[in-house]
């Protein structure tokens, strides 16, 4: 078997594919999850009965909706046969008797309509007794209100090096969560067979996980529930976790009533009832050098888990492991903890806790640059890893020096030197409107924290007439990754894209398979992929050989041909040889397996190799903010970005910008509100759509948008050479937020620091506008900078 990065001649890896689900996307004709309820015959409906209080003892009376007619059943605890939990952590009652967040999901009533099961639902009767509550972080933190295990990170001794440091800072940085918004919402279909096996359509990014939830609600083993995923209009992290429940409670309605149950969310149930990114509270003291240089990094970060566990634990250990980003940092101890509140339970998001970890040391640089008086991309430049250096928990930078090489790549490509000399012009020439120029860096490690999950399966027939069907264990989301895997098997297997079919995803084909997530996907279920069709070449190669009287190492397959060494002239049709392999009696078929190799991690330590390897990239925007309303508006970005030998590079291309925008909704734009009253509203999430809830569109799209991939960048040990490239861009968009920081201090005096709020809304802009012209304002009455150098001295100390 050759080198897992190696490719052939004539690889159909590496070409740019239109997504394998283009056409029915356009179209309209993809089917999801729902659309197959909506075509099964005497399907029923559920919908949930919400609690009104963010934290309460409950008590529930179904009799009325009994009388709403339509009503069919309404489901308790009592009619679960197994265990009533919802979650891996036993800590996600399914039918819960005290409501512990606003929106939580008590009962469920089934109808033969939707318009039934929702009347069924308001007609039931819910008594509550009100207890007290934590909304905001800073409640949890005045409370002890904790849950989980706290984790700490530490080399060097950060005590000492802060107390040598020439510089001083400390704040505190609070980051924002975001909403999925993913456009499908959540949903089930489950049916009970006359075999008493269950068959889950499930909009979910884990249908092995699906399938043990299901099972241990229902008290049965997992080889009689099948779950079946065929495509997810959208997840990102929030159909990793979030769905078992909801498939649970379809299944569980199946059992009861015999019946076929949908569940489908609308959008406001989807908002209220399901997990966010996770909020952060970060207290923080950095020490510097007199030349910038990084001392010392001491920090705690208090993670917004909601009401229960759900992925909070390994979203706080990536966060811990990314705070350094691409920065050495000598001196560290950061402290991890998660906060129990009366919200939603937070749970997965693209980047997985690394975006809030790495907010904090690029908080840190933004916050210090001007009173250092060193240009923002300078200080970060001149920090970056070099050539053998560790991470914090032990991990050496491999491929440290691509940061610079990035680096001086984007900043000569994208001309940074002359268009910060325009953007100084322009804000010398302009009192109300400033620009922001910034640039940068992304550091992010591939793998799952839990090195058990860093395996996957696949299983790949060829038919006689050498058409090709296969099945793997990841989900598509629209991500492209089954686009991936039909260029890697038509890769393996020497044939045309169109010569191989991909079957949907679903556990009794490929079992025990983990999440699609972590962006580890393309490496885990395409090394399966390719090991299975290795399995099936080498044994029609030595057909083949026979037929063309070569040896089977010279045979080769390629285009949809075979051929020897030596006799090019003769050549057979793979179906050709497919046909002859079955009836020389010679298996046609085999399941492939890959585990990630070189992982070892301590999770009581937090030290090790948790990552395969680690994703470079670099970004610079450039923005404009007005000073009047605190608007602001993209003018351009350029991104080099690091993929390795790109598998499919039109795919990679277009998850680089839509990482960046989403990173860029998250800091800039997606503020979630809850209401922090007494009142009777205390606990209800105030942003519940559209209208409320600020997404990207397209008045935030940059008006120039350059996106490269970083070239020569085979990475050895991964399938075809390839890296990651879900999660990694998504942190670009810190230079966004940047940019902002520079054109809002162009407002103010020179070396005064400026603080943001998380996201940087145009509220949360203007007002920054206003501390700055404040700041300028004071400087000019003072008619000196005396207030500029005693900031030196003295440190920032942000709020």
């Amino acid at each position: 078997m050759s080198s897992l990065a190696d490719r052939p001649a004539n690889p159909v890896v590496g070409l740019s594919a239109a997504h394998e689900s283009a056409a029915l996307h356009a179209t309209g004709a993809a089917m999801y999850t729902d659309d197959l309820a909506v075509q099964t015959a005497g399907a029923l409906t559920a919908w949930p009965v919400q609690s009104t209080e963010a934290h309460a003892r409950v008590s529930v009376d179904v009799a009325p909706a009994y009388e709403v007619p339509g009503v069919v059943r309404v489901l308790t605890a009592a009619d679960v046969p197994g265990l009533n939990d919802a979650g891996i952590k036993h800590d996600e009652p399914l039918f819960p008797s005290e409501a512990m967040y606003s929106g939580h999901a008590l009962v469920w009533v089934l109808g033969e309509t939707q318009e039934a099961a929702r009347l069924g639902a308001e007609a039931v009767r819910v008594t509550y007794e009100r207890l007290s509550s934590c909304i905001t972080v800073a409640e949890a933190i005045a409370a002890g209100s904790y849950q989980g295990i706290a984790r700490t990170v530490s080399r060097g001794d950060a005590t000492a090096a802060m107390a040598d440091s020439v510089h001083v800072f400390e704040g505190v940085s609070e980051v924002g969560g975001q909403e999925h918004f993913y456009l499908e919402t959540q949903a089930s279909l489950a049916v009970l067979d006359s075999e008493s096996q269950y068959f889950v359509q499930c909009s979910t990014q884990h249908p092995s996980e699906t399938q043990a939830i299901v099972a241990h609600v229902l008290d049965v083993p997992a080889s009689r529930v099948t779950v079946q995923s065929l495509r997810m209009g959208g997840a990102f992290g929030g159909k990793e976790m979030q769905p078992h429940g909801f498939a649970a409670i379809a299944a569980l309605g199946a059992k009861l009533t015999g019946r076929p149950v949908r569940l489908r969310l609308n959008r406001t149930q989807d908002i209220t009832m399901t997990g966010k990114r996770h909020p952060f509270h970060l207290a923080w003291r950095a020490g510097f050098s007199a030349d910038g240089l990084i001392q010392a990094l001491d920090a705690t970060l208090t993670a917004d888990g909601g009401w229960s566990l759900d992925l909070s634990e390994p979203v706080l250990g990536r966060a811990l492991c990314h705070v350094d980003n691409a920065y050495w940092i000598p001196n560290v101890h950061v402290h991890g903890r998660i906060a129990k509140t009366n919200k939603t339970s937070q749970t997965a998001f693209r980047g997985f806790g690394g975006p809030q970890g790495m907010f904090l040391i690029e908080d840190v640089l933004g916050r210090a640059a001007p009173v250092l008086g060193i240009e923002p991309a300078e200080l970060r430049r001149r920090n970056f890893y070099r050539q053998g250096q560790r991470t914090p928990y032990g991990q050496l930078v491999k491929d440290a020096g691509r940061l610079e090489t990035i680096w001086d790549q984007l900043s000569h490509e994208s001309d940074l030197a002359a268009r910060g000399a325009e953007v100084t012009a322009f804000n010398a020439t302009h009192a109300e409107t400033k620009r922001g120029l910034a640039i940068t860096p992304v550091k992010f490690g591939i793998s799952f924290n839990f090195s058990a999950f860093n395996q996957a399966g696949a299983l790949v027939h060829v038919y006689k007439d050498g058409s090709v069907l296969i099945n793997h264990g990841g989900t598509e989301m629209g991500q492209g990754l089954h686009t991936k895997m039909l260029q890697v098997a038509a890769t393996a297997l020497g044939l045309r894209l169109e010569q191989v079919r991909l079957a949907p995803t679903r556990t009794d084909k490929v079992p025990n398979t983990s999440a699609t997530a972590a962006s580890s996907s393309s490496d885990l279920n395409g090394g399966a992929v390719r090991d299975a069709c290795e399995q099936i070449r080498a044994r029609m190669a030595a057909v083949a050989g026979r037929l063309l009287d070569v040896d089977e190492r010279d045979v080769r397959f390629d285009g949809g041909f075979v051929t020897g060494l030596g006799r090019l002239d003769e050549r057979l049709t793979f179906a050709e040889v497919a046909d002859a392999a079955y009836l020389q009696r010679v298996q046609l078929w085999a399941a492939g397996f890959y585990r990630t190799e070189g992982l070892h991690w301590n999770p009581d330590l937090m030290q090790g190799s948790p990552f395969k390897y680690f994703a470079y990239g670099a970004a610079a925007t450039e923005v404009e903010v007005d000073g009047f309303t605190g608007a602001i508006r993209v003018r351009r970005v350029d991104i080099v970005h690091d993929v390795g030998d790109s598998l499919s590079p039109m795919l990679d291309l277009g998850q680089i910008e839509g990482g960046y925008v989403q990173g860029l909704g998250w800091l800039t734009l997606e503020e979630l509100r809850w209401d922090e009253t007494d009142g009777p509203g205390r606990g209800r999430l105030l942003t519940q759509s559209a209208s409320t809830y600020k997404l990207p569109s397209f008045s935030e799209m940059p008006g120039e948008f350059n996106v490269r991939l970083f070239e020569n960048a085979r990475e050895d040990g991964a399938i075809y050479g390839s890296k990651a490239v879900g999660e990694p861009p998504l942190m670009l968009a810190f230079s966004a937020r940047e940019a902002i920081r520079a054109a809002v201090g162009a407002f103010g005096p020179p070396g005064r620091s400026v603080e943001l709020g998380s996201p940087a809304t145009p509220e949360e802009v203007f007002w920054a506008v206003e501390a700055a012209r404040a700041a300028m304002a004071d400087a000019a009455a003072a008619g000196d900078d005396d207030s500029d150098s005693g900031l030196v001295t003295a440190g920032v100390t942000g709020a």
